[in-house]
Protein backbone atom coordinates (compact mmCIF):
# COMPACT_ATOMS: atom_id res chain seq x y z
CA UNK A 1 0.00 0.00 0.00
CA UNK A 2 1.35 3.42 -0.98
CA UNK A 3 1.79 5.94 1.83
CA UNK A 4 0.91 9.60 1.27
CA UNK A 5 1.83 12.42 3.63
CA UNK A 6 -0.79 15.20 3.47
CA UNK A 7 0.29 18.54 4.93
CA UNK A 8 -2.31 21.32 5.20
CA UNK A 9 -3.38 23.65 7.99
CA UNK A 10 -7.05 23.62 6.88
CA UNK A 11 -8.48 20.75 8.91
CA UNK A 12 -11.80 20.32 7.00
CA UNK A 13 -9.98 20.12 3.66
CA UNK A 14 -7.34 17.82 5.10
CA UNK A 15 -9.95 15.44 6.48
CA UNK A 16 -11.83 15.42 3.19
CA UNK A 17 -8.68 14.61 1.23
CA UNK A 18 -7.67 11.92 3.75
CA UNK A 19 -11.03 10.17 3.42
CA UNK A 20 -10.95 10.28 -0.38
CA UNK A 21 -7.41 8.95 -0.59
CA UNK A 22 -8.14 6.27 2.01
CA UNK A 23 -11.19 5.05 0.08
CA UNK A 24 -8.95 4.65 -2.96
CA UNK A 25 -6.51 2.35 -1.21
CA UNK A 26 -3.84 4.76 0.03
CA UNK A 27 -2.40 4.91 3.53
CA UNK A 28 -2.55 8.58 4.57
CA UNK A 29 -0.71 10.33 7.38
CA UNK A 30 -1.44 13.99 8.01
CA UNK A 31 0.16 17.10 9.45
CA UNK A 32 -1.00 20.68 9.97
CA UNK A 33 2.35 22.39 9.33
CA UNK A 34 5.59 22.04 7.46
CA UNK A 35 7.57 21.44 10.64
CA UNK A 36 5.30 18.60 11.72
CA UNK A 37 5.21 17.28 8.16
CA UNK A 38 9.00 17.05 7.95
CA UNK A 39 9.16 15.10 11.20
CA UNK A 40 6.53 12.63 9.95
CA UNK A 41 8.28 12.34 6.58
CA UNK A 42 11.55 11.36 8.26
CA UNK A 43 9.73 8.85 10.43
CA UNK A 44 7.49 7.17 7.83
CA UNK A 45 9.38 7.77 4.51
CA UNK A 46 6.18 8.32 2.47
CA UNK A 47 5.90 7.52 -1.23
CA UNK A 48 4.34 10.92 -1.96
CA UNK A 49 3.99 14.25 -0.14
CA UNK A 50 1.00 16.54 -0.81
CA UNK A 51 1.62 19.91 0.79
CA UNK A 52 -0.07 23.27 0.96
CA UNK A 53 2.30 26.21 0.54
CA UNK A 54 0.92 28.94 2.76
CA UNK A 55 0.91 27.60 6.32
CA UNK A 56 2.01 28.90 9.73
CA UNK A 57 4.83 27.12 11.51
CA UNK A 58 6.64 25.96 8.41
CA UNK A 59 5.39 26.64 4.87
CA UNK A 60 5.31 24.20 1.97
CA UNK A 61 8.27 25.72 0.12
CA UNK A 62 10.50 25.31 3.16
CA UNK A 63 9.26 21.75 3.58
CA UNK A 64 10.10 21.03 -0.05
CA UNK A 65 13.63 22.41 0.30
CA UNK A 66 14.17 20.40 3.50
CA UNK A 67 13.02 17.23 1.72
CA UNK A 68 15.32 17.83 -1.24
CA UNK A 69 18.29 18.34 1.10
CA UNK A 70 17.58 15.24 3.17
CA UNK A 71 19.54 12.18 1.96
CA UNK A 72 16.70 9.81 2.92
CA UNK A 73 13.88 11.92 1.44
CA UNK A 74 15.37 13.75 -1.51
CA UNK A 75 13.88 11.35 -4.09
CA UNK A 76 10.36 11.52 -2.61
CA UNK A 77 7.75 12.91 -4.99
CA UNK A 78 6.27 16.21 -3.77
CA UNK A 79 3.11 17.94 -5.01
CA UNK A 80 2.56 21.54 -3.90
CA UNK A 81 -0.89 23.09 -3.47
CA UNK A 82 -1.85 26.75 -3.11
CA UNK A 83 -4.84 29.03 -3.29
CA UNK A 84 -2.60 31.97 -4.27
CA UNK A 85 -1.09 31.19 -7.68
CA UNK A 86 -0.36 34.90 -8.05
CA UNK A 87 2.26 34.58 -5.32
CA UNK A 88 3.67 31.14 -6.09
CA UNK A 89 3.58 30.01 -9.71
CA UNK A 90 3.85 26.42 -10.98
CA UNK A 91 7.14 27.39 -12.61
CA UNK A 92 8.59 28.55 -9.27
CA UNK A 93 7.40 25.35 -7.61
CA UNK A 94 9.09 23.24 -10.26
CA UNK A 95 12.30 25.24 -9.86
CA UNK A 96 12.30 24.39 -6.16
CA UNK A 97 12.05 20.71 -7.04
CA UNK A 98 8.31 20.01 -6.91
CA UNK A 99 7.05 17.16 -9.08
CA UNK A 100 3.60 18.68 -9.64
CA UNK A 101 1.49 21.70 -8.70
CA UNK A 102 -2.21 22.02 -7.85
CA UNK A 103 -4.16 25.27 -7.60
CA UNK A 104 -6.90 25.39 -4.97
CA UNK A 105 -9.76 24.80 -4.84
CA UNK A 106 -8.80 21.24 -5.78
CA UNK A 107 -11.59 18.80 -6.58
CA UNK A 108 -11.31 15.25 -5.30
CA UNK A 109 -11.24 14.05 -8.90
CA UNK A 110 -8.29 16.32 -9.71
CA UNK A 111 -6.50 15.26 -6.53
CA UNK A 112 -6.87 11.55 -7.25
CA UNK A 113 -5.87 12.03 -10.89
CA UNK A 114 -2.70 13.86 -9.81
CA UNK A 115 -1.79 11.17 -7.28
CA UNK A 116 -2.39 8.39 -9.79
CA UNK A 117 -0.28 10.19 -12.40
CA UNK A 118 2.60 10.54 -9.94
CA UNK A 119 2.60 6.86 -9.08
CA UNK A 120 2.20 5.86 -12.74
CA UNK A 121 5.28 7.92 -13.59
CA UNK A 122 7.25 6.18 -10.85
CA UNK A 123 6.09 2.73 -11.97
CA UNK A 124 7.23 3.41 -15.53
CA UNK A 125 10.74 4.17 -14.28
CA UNK A 126 10.76 0.99 -12.22
CA UNK A 127 9.63 -1.16 -15.14
CA UNK A 128 12.47 0.20 -17.26
CA UNK A 129 15.05 -0.48 -14.57
CA UNK A 130 13.72 -3.82 -13.43
CA UNK A 131 14.14 -5.25 -16.93
CA UNK A 132 17.81 -4.27 -16.50
CA UNK A 133 17.80 -3.26 -20.17
CA UNK A 134 19.29 -6.69 -20.90
CA UNK A 135 17.10 -7.27 -23.94
CA UNK A 136 17.84 -3.81 -25.34
CA UNK A 137 21.53 -3.55 -24.49
CA UNK A 138 22.88 -7.07 -24.83
CA UNK A 139 26.46 -5.80 -25.07
CA UNK A 140 26.35 -4.15 -21.63
CA UNK A 141 27.39 -6.57 -18.86
CA UNK A 142 24.71 -5.42 -16.42
CA UNK A 143 21.79 -3.04 -16.17
CA UNK A 144 22.36 0.69 -16.27
CA UNK A 145 22.55 2.24 -12.80
CA UNK A 146 19.60 4.27 -11.59
CA UNK A 147 21.77 7.41 -11.52
CA UNK A 148 21.00 7.77 -15.23
CA UNK A 149 17.29 8.18 -14.60
CA UNK A 150 17.43 11.10 -12.16
CA UNK A 151 18.88 13.76 -14.54
CA UNK A 152 16.86 12.29 -17.38
CA UNK A 153 13.68 12.74 -15.32
CA UNK A 154 14.72 16.36 -14.73
CA UNK A 155 15.06 16.98 -18.45
CA UNK A 156 11.70 15.38 -19.20
CA UNK A 157 9.96 17.20 -16.35
CA UNK A 158 11.24 20.61 -17.40
CA UNK A 159 10.22 20.00 -20.99
CA UNK A 160 6.75 19.03 -19.84
CA UNK A 161 6.38 22.46 -18.23
CA UNK A 162 6.68 24.28 -21.55
CA UNK A 163 5.61 21.53 -23.97
CA UNK A 164 2.85 22.98 -26.14
CA UNK A 165 2.72 26.09 -23.97
CA UNK A 166 6.04 27.82 -24.54
CA UNK A 167 4.40 30.97 -25.92
CA UNK A 168 2.87 31.71 -22.52
CA UNK A 169 6.28 32.03 -20.81
CA UNK A 170 8.31 35.26 -20.91
CA UNK A 171 11.69 34.95 -22.63
CA UNK A 172 13.65 35.09 -19.36
CA UNK A 173 11.77 32.06 -17.97
CA UNK A 174 12.36 30.13 -21.19
CA UNK A 175 16.07 30.90 -20.81
CA UNK A 176 15.96 29.61 -17.21
CA UNK A 177 14.32 26.37 -18.32
CA UNK A 178 16.89 25.91 -21.07
CA UNK A 179 19.67 26.42 -18.50
CA UNK A 180 18.11 23.87 -16.13
CA UNK A 181 17.83 21.35 -18.96
CA UNK A 182 21.46 21.99 -19.85
CA UNK A 183 22.59 21.39 -16.25
CA UNK A 184 20.63 18.13 -16.12
CA UNK A 185 22.19 17.09 -19.42
CA UNK A 186 25.67 17.81 -18.02
CA UNK A 187 24.89 15.63 -15.00
CA UNK A 188 23.71 12.81 -17.26
CA UNK A 189 26.87 13.17 -19.35
CA UNK A 190 29.06 13.00 -16.21
CA UNK A 191 27.29 9.85 -15.05
CA UNK A 192 27.76 8.24 -18.43
CA UNK A 193 31.48 9.09 -18.42
CA UNK A 194 31.85 7.49 -15.00
CA UNK A 195 30.00 4.40 -16.15
CA UNK A 196 32.17 3.98 -19.24
CA UNK A 197 35.33 4.59 -17.21
CA UNK A 198 34.33 1.79 -14.84
CA UNK A 199 33.87 -0.54 -17.81
CA UNK A 200 37.32 0.43 -19.10
CA UNK A 201 38.92 -0.13 -15.71
CA UNK A 202 37.42 -3.60 -15.52
CA UNK A 203 39.44 -4.68 -18.54
CA UNK A 204 42.45 -2.35 -18.24
CA UNK A 205 45.93 -3.81 -18.25
CA UNK A 206 48.40 -3.00 -15.48
CA UNK A 207 50.23 0.29 -15.98
CA UNK A 208 53.76 1.39 -15.06
CA UNK A 209 54.28 3.35 -11.87
CA UNK A 210 53.62 7.03 -12.67
CA UNK A 211 56.27 9.68 -11.99
CA UNK A 212 56.19 11.42 -8.60
CA UNK A 213 53.60 14.12 -8.09
CA UNK A 214 55.11 17.00 -6.13
CA UNK A 215 53.56 18.29 -2.92
CA UNK A 216 52.45 21.49 -4.66
CA UNK A 217 50.87 19.57 -7.53
CA UNK A 218 49.15 17.26 -5.04
CA UNK A 219 47.60 20.22 -3.20
CA UNK A 220 46.44 21.86 -6.44
CA UNK A 221 44.96 18.59 -7.70
CA UNK A 222 43.08 17.94 -4.46
CA UNK A 223 41.71 21.49 -4.37
CA UNK A 224 40.60 21.18 -8.00
CA UNK A 225 38.81 17.91 -7.22
CA UNK A 226 36.95 19.50 -4.29
CA UNK A 227 36.01 22.53 -6.41
CA UNK A 228 34.67 20.28 -9.16
CA UNK A 229 32.49 18.39 -6.68
CA UNK A 230 31.15 21.66 -5.28
CA UNK A 231 29.95 22.66 -8.73
CA UNK A 232 27.23 20.04 -8.21
CA UNK A 233 26.67 20.62 -4.47
CA UNK A 234 25.99 23.90 -2.66
CA UNK A 235 28.03 22.85 0.36
CA UNK A 236 31.16 25.02 0.26
CA UNK A 237 30.58 26.36 3.78
CA UNK A 238 30.37 22.77 5.09
CA UNK A 239 33.76 21.72 3.68
CA UNK A 240 36.93 21.70 5.77
CA UNK A 241 40.15 20.87 3.91
CA UNK A 242 43.45 20.24 5.71
CA UNK A 243 46.60 19.30 3.78
CA UNK A 244 50.16 18.38 4.76
CA UNK A 245 53.04 18.36 2.32
CA UNK A 246 53.51 14.98 0.69
CA UNK A 247 54.72 13.65 -2.67
CA UNK A 248 53.06 10.50 -4.06
CA UNK A 249 53.28 8.33 -7.17
CA UNK A 250 49.90 8.84 -8.81
CA UNK A 251 48.49 10.33 -11.98
CA UNK A 252 46.96 13.74 -11.24
CA UNK A 253 43.79 12.86 -13.18
CA UNK A 254 43.29 9.76 -11.03
CA UNK A 255 43.86 11.63 -7.77
CA UNK A 256 41.57 14.46 -8.86
CA UNK A 257 38.76 12.11 -9.85
CA UNK A 258 39.01 10.18 -6.56
CA UNK A 259 38.78 13.42 -4.55
CA UNK A 260 35.88 14.68 -6.66
CA UNK A 261 33.85 11.47 -6.38
CA UNK A 262 34.40 11.04 -2.64
CA UNK A 263 33.57 14.70 -1.93
CA UNK A 264 30.47 14.51 -4.11
CA UNK A 265 29.38 11.30 -2.39
CA UNK A 266 29.87 12.80 1.09
CA UNK A 267 27.83 15.87 0.11
CA UNK A 268 25.00 13.89 -1.46
CA UNK A 269 24.51 11.55 1.47
CA UNK A 270 24.76 14.02 4.34
CA UNK A 271 22.49 16.90 5.18
CA UNK A 272 23.34 20.45 4.22
CA UNK A 273 24.80 22.31 7.19
CA UNK A 274 26.63 19.27 8.56
CA UNK A 275 30.43 19.14 8.27
CA UNK A 276 32.36 17.32 5.55
CA UNK A 277 36.03 17.03 6.47
CA UNK A 278 38.87 16.25 4.06
CA UNK A 279 42.37 15.56 5.30
CA UNK A 280 45.54 14.87 3.31
CA UNK A 281 48.28 13.63 5.63
CA UNK A 282 52.06 13.52 5.26
CA UNK A 283 51.98 9.75 4.70
CA UNK A 284 49.90 10.04 1.50
CA UNK A 285 46.56 9.21 3.10
CA UNK A 286 43.36 10.89 1.94
CA UNK A 287 40.57 10.81 4.53
CA UNK A 288 37.02 12.12 3.96
CA UNK A 289 34.50 12.13 6.79
CA UNK A 290 30.83 13.10 6.78
CA UNK A 291 27.96 12.95 9.28
CA UNK A 292 25.44 11.41 6.90
CA UNK A 293 23.09 8.47 7.24
CA UNK A 294 25.89 5.88 7.27
CA UNK A 295 25.89 2.30 5.97
CA UNK A 296 25.59 -1.12 7.50
CA UNK A 297 28.35 -3.70 7.11
CA UNK A 298 26.15 -5.61 4.68
CA UNK A 299 25.51 -2.52 2.57
CA UNK A 300 29.23 -1.79 2.33
CA UNK A 301 29.87 -5.35 1.16
CA UNK A 302 27.18 -5.02 -1.49
CA UNK A 303 28.32 -1.72 -2.99
CA UNK A 304 28.37 -2.07 -6.74
CA UNK A 305 28.04 0.09 -9.81
CA UNK A 306 25.13 -1.89 -11.19
CA UNK A 307 23.04 -2.72 -8.13
CA UNK A 308 21.18 -0.83 -5.44
CA UNK A 309 19.89 -1.64 -2.01
CA UNK A 310 17.21 -0.30 0.31
CA UNK A 311 15.18 1.08 -2.57
CA UNK A 312 12.40 2.14 -0.22
CA UNK A 313 14.68 4.80 1.21
CA UNK A 314 17.08 5.53 -1.62
CA UNK A 315 15.27 4.73 -4.83
CA UNK A 316 16.82 7.52 -6.91
CA UNK A 317 20.23 8.01 -5.46
CA UNK A 318 22.11 4.89 -6.51
CA UNK A 319 24.77 4.57 -3.85
CA UNK A 320 27.25 2.42 -5.75
CA UNK A 321 28.51 4.08 -8.93
CA UNK A 322 30.88 6.70 -7.50
CA UNK A 323 32.30 4.43 -4.83
CA UNK A 324 33.02 1.61 -7.25
CA UNK A 325 34.77 4.06 -9.55
CA UNK A 326 36.92 5.19 -6.62
CA UNK A 327 37.72 1.60 -5.69
CA UNK A 328 38.82 0.77 -9.22
CA UNK A 329 40.87 3.95 -9.59
CA UNK A 330 42.53 3.25 -6.24
CA UNK A 331 43.43 -0.24 -7.42
CA UNK A 332 44.99 1.19 -10.59
CA UNK A 333 47.02 3.59 -8.40
CA UNK A 334 48.15 0.74 -6.11
CA UNK A 335 46.38 2.63 -3.32
CA UNK A 336 44.52 1.02 -0.41
CA UNK A 337 40.82 1.84 -0.13
CA UNK A 338 38.93 1.43 3.14
CA UNK A 339 35.56 2.52 4.51
CA UNK A 340 34.23 2.79 8.04
CA UNK A 341 30.53 3.53 8.42
CA UNK A 342 27.64 2.86 10.76
CA UNK A 343 23.95 3.74 10.35
CA UNK A 344 23.23 7.19 11.73
CA UNK A 345 26.87 7.88 12.51
CA UNK A 346 28.25 8.99 9.17
CA UNK A 347 30.95 7.57 6.92
CA UNK A 348 34.72 7.82 6.75
CA UNK A 349 36.56 6.79 3.59
CA UNK A 350 40.34 6.50 3.38
CA UNK A 351 42.61 6.05 0.37
CA UNK A 352 46.29 5.47 1.12
CA UNK A 353 48.49 6.29 -1.90
CA UNK A 354 52.03 4.99 -2.42
CA UNK A 355 54.64 7.55 -1.43
CA UNK A 356 56.94 8.77 -4.16
CA UNK A 357 60.31 7.01 -4.28
CA UNK A 358 63.17 9.53 -3.91
CA UNK A 359 65.13 9.90 -7.12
Amino acid sequence: MKTILLVDDEEPLRKSFCQALGRNGYNVIEAASGVAGLALARKHLPDLVLSDINMPDGDGETLLRDIRHDPELRSTQVVLMTGRPDLVTPRKGMEEGADDFLVKPVSLEALLACVEARFNRASISWRVEDKKLAQLLSTVPAHLPHEFFTPLAGIIGLMEIVRGNVASFPPEEVDDIHNDVYQSALRLHRTLKNYLLILDLQTALSEPVPPPLSSLDVEETIQAGVDEALRHNERREDITLRMRACSVSVKPEDLGRIVEELTDNACKFSRQGTPVELEWSADGRLKITDQGRGLTTEEISRIGAFQQFDRKKHEQQGLGLGLVLVQKLAARCNAKFSMNSQPGQGTQVQVAFPLATPV
